[in-house]
């Protein structure tokens, strides 16, 4: 595939970021793990996460804050990566309505933290992860990368928008190899409590109510995570340009209602459904135009959402039981 032997990947123990590791530590690549633990969701969580990583003798996990200068300077200078993927970030939509400062905190001045880093260090090449969410309310489907970003609508898209701003920059500027990944709602094992599947699995298994916002009148291009970490690792070895944006989602608009149908169908088990308005901060639609990941990294998306979704419930069920 490439010729890189020692990769980065911050936030390294969180849903994505943990995957990706295993598969590059499958590749017989060296890796090492950025992650502070904090309390957006369970740490224990993230340590069950790399539980199968810490046996490997390839890995090193480095427990640091991105907002640390110094920590991620010196996690550079003794590493020398190859690689860097950057998937540490505050996430989460609706919570950036109430604490928009820690958003620019950490998705922009941690960003920037790494990219002076990386530019006064070993110049690694930078995979960066960024969100769909960037194309905002008014983006017409399906999203392209060159489409204008004028309709942002949460305090997280915006500072996702600014953290690829800052990373052009520096592209530009300083001549760093920058990629930037736009993700599309991805889900499957390990996937965050507070996203949309793993929620409403919980809550239908524990027979509560769940809101449909819109009306369940809203679609989203949910992307299973294997799918995501293979357009990853297909950028790593990417270097046809030293700048560029890639769309990284399914190709394929699923509506909330029929989620719901699909998780009910894996479950066995009827959901308690209430309709609700529309809330603040969230898009009625997103789907990914993903030609371009498609011509220039060979990215090709293989699981559905009929397929996903079992595989997602499977994994929930063995861990809780």
């Amino acid at each position: 595939m490439v010729a890189t032997v020692r990769i980065i990947v911050t936030g390294g123990a969180g849903f994505i970021g943990s995957t990706l590791v295993d598969r590059l530590l499958d590749m017989g690549h060296e890796v090492g793990c950025l992650d502070n633990f904090d309390e957006y969701y369970s740490p224990a969580a993230k340590r069950r996460n790399i539980e199968p990583a810490l046996q490997h003798p390839a890995y090193r996990l480095f427990e640091g804050d991105l907002r640390d200068q110094s920590d991620v300077r010196e996690l550079l200078e003794e590493v020398q990566p190859d690689a860097v993927v950057h998937i540490a970030a505050r996430a989460g939509v609706r919570p950036s309505l109430e604490e928009p400062r820690i958003y620019v905190d950490v998705n922009i001045h941690g960003t920037l933290n790494l990219l002076d880093a990386a530019r006064d260090t070993c110049q690694p090449h930078l995979l960066i992860a960024s969100t769909s969410s960037v194309y905002g309310a008014e983006t017409e489907v399906p999203f392209r990368e060159d489409a204008p970003l004028t309709s942002i609508v949460s305090p997280y898209a915006a500072s996702k928008l600014g953290m690829e701003a800052m990373c052009h920059t520096y592209s530009q500027v300083y001549d760093l190899p920058i990629h930037v990944f736009r993700l599309f709602t991805v889900y499957g094992p390990r996937q965050r409590p507070d996203m949309a599947i793993h929620k409403f699995t919980r809550m239908i298994l524990e027979g509560e109510t769940i809101q449909l916002y819109a009306h369940g009148e809203t679609y989203r291009d949910y992307t299973y995570v294997d799918d995501i970490v293979d357009g990853f690792v297909r950028g790593i070895g990417y270097d046809a340009s030293p700048w560029g944006v890639f769309n990284l989602g399914g190709g394929r608009p699923t509506y909330l209602t029929d989620l719901v149908a699909e998780i009910e169908k894996a479950l066995g088990k009827e959901a308690k459904v209430e309709k609700a308005p529309p809330a603040d901060g969230d898009v009625p639609r997103t789907l990914a135009d993903i030609s371009r990941a498609r011509e220039h990294l060979g990215y090709d998306p293989k699981v559905t959402i009929p397929e996903g979704v079992p595989k997602f419930v499977e994994w929930y069920l063995s861990r809780e039981g």
